[in-house]
């Protein structure tokens, strides 16, 4: 059987740092996500708060965009030299169709409620991972809508078993190459849109996989530079800096045309700056207890955050109409944390579970290099901090040798 990666007679190679702080940032991505419908919901009514909503998360749909990064990243990273490509797809489904299922049988429940006409093309469409392939309006945003990353996703799992050997051997030249060409192809989907009818363009620039691929090559690319110990970027402070001054700036002034092109490369920046963080040990914000736990429940609160909070505004009476005064805040606070409850409690009796019982285990892995712990250096890890998934990156053994991480002090 092929392996994911290619394996050589070197002697096992030390697995690299885990990388918590990833697992953080996935929560501030969901956050922005949820900002964002709970804006287009206009669940607050009251102008002045929901000048606030939308100054701070007019872009958090973008979030999805940090999920591709980070998935690419992450994938790449953490990609061991023993896995064939069936065991890391295998693990790749256990990991996202358990919750992807019940969301998928609880949305059918909730149209069931409401006497919804659901067509069973479209909802076995949805429930293969397929609706993204599909241009039909309304069709892509079948059933749960928001599982329409996941149809990505799966996507992306496929090629990648497939794409990295190659990118095992790439010239770094290449690499650099291709972090400068990935995001003027995000840009040049503006104009290339005028190719598509005009009913399927939205479809095209945000949903069609293989366009919402470069965002997850992107990330990939990235993470085998650090791997080789050839990334350059800025420190994570000075990258957080960069993605608001962009936020603000995109927000405000920015043409829209170029906002998935800058927010993907400030994101970018965000994420190898705070992979770089956990790797030589410096003080992070993203890896506090708190932060790792929400990032681990993102996947769930993520698949279930628009299916409660349309269904409770709907049974309620109030959808569409919002809520004055304080009351609109007052709601969204509440569907914050109900989502988060709900979100626990899926990822820690389907996700976790199901994860254990269908994953194929993995082989053991090599023993870290000891190395000094900073101050504030994480002292356990968390898992997998990508796609939807429950924690931060995983320990890596290498194919080829050394890492030029594993002596890091």
């Amino acid at each position: 059987m092929t392996s994911v990666a290619a394996t050589s007679a070197a002697p096992p190679a030390p697995a690299l740092p885990r990388l918590p702080s990833l697992t953080g940032l996935r929560w501030i991505a969901a956050l922005l996500v949820f900002g964002f419908h709970a804006g287009t919901m206009r669940i607050i009514a009251e102008p002045d708060y929901k000048a606030v909503v939308d100054a701070l998360f007019t872009l958090g749909l973008s979030g999805v965009q940090f999920f591709f990064i980070l998935s690419g990243f992450v994938l790449v990273w953490s990609a061991r030299p023993g896995d064939s490509r069936r065991t890391f797809w295998r693990r790749r489904v256990a990991k996202i169709y358990p919750n992807h299922l019940v969301l998928w049988a609880a949305t059918l429940v909730v149209a069931w409620w409401f006497a919804d006409p659901v067509l069973p093309a479209a909802a076995l469409e949805n429930l293969l991972l397929l609706q993204a392939w599909d241009p039909r309006p309304g069709w892509f945003y079948s059933i749960n809508t928001v599982s329409w990353s996941l149809s990505c996703e799966f996507f992306f799992y496929l090629c990648l078993p497939l794409a990295l050997p190659l990118l095992r051997r790439a010239r770094p030249k290449l690499l650099w190459a291709l972090i400068v060409a990935l995001p003027l192809l995000i840009l040049a989907l503006w104009p290339a849109q005028e190719l598509v009818p005009e009913v399927s363009r939205w479809w095209f620039t945000q949903i069609f996989p293989p366009v919402r691929s470069l965002e997850f090559w992107l990330g990939a690319v990235a993470a085998e530079l650090m791997r080789r110990g050839l990334w350059r970027g800025p420190g994570l402070a000075a990258a957080s800096a960069i993605f608001v001054v962009t936020w603000v700036a995109a927000a405000q002034w920015i043409r829209a045309e170029l906002w998935t092109t800058l927010l993907a490369v400030a994101y970018l920046l965000v994420i190898t700056a705070a992979a770089d963080a956990d790797v030589r040990g410096r003080r992070s914000p993203w890896r506090s207890r708190p932060l790792i736990w929400l990032g681990e429940v993102s996947f769930a609160f993520y698949l279930v955050h628009v299916l409660v909070m349309t269904s409770v505004l709907r049974w309620s009476g109030d959808w569409g109409t919002g809520f004055a005064g304080w009351r609109g805040p007052a709601v969204v606070l509440g569907f914050l944390v109900a989502n988060l409850i709900l979100a626990g409690l899926l990822h820690r009796f389907v996700e976790t579970p199901m994860m254990r019982r269908l994953a194929p285990r993995r082989p053991a892995r090599p023993a870290p290099v000891p190395r000094q712990r900073a101050a504030g250096a994480p002292t356990a890890g968390d898992g997998d901090a990508e796609g939807g998934a429950a924690g931060a990156a995983d320990e890596v053994g290498l194919a080829n040798g050394r890492s030029p991480y594993a002596d890091r002090r």
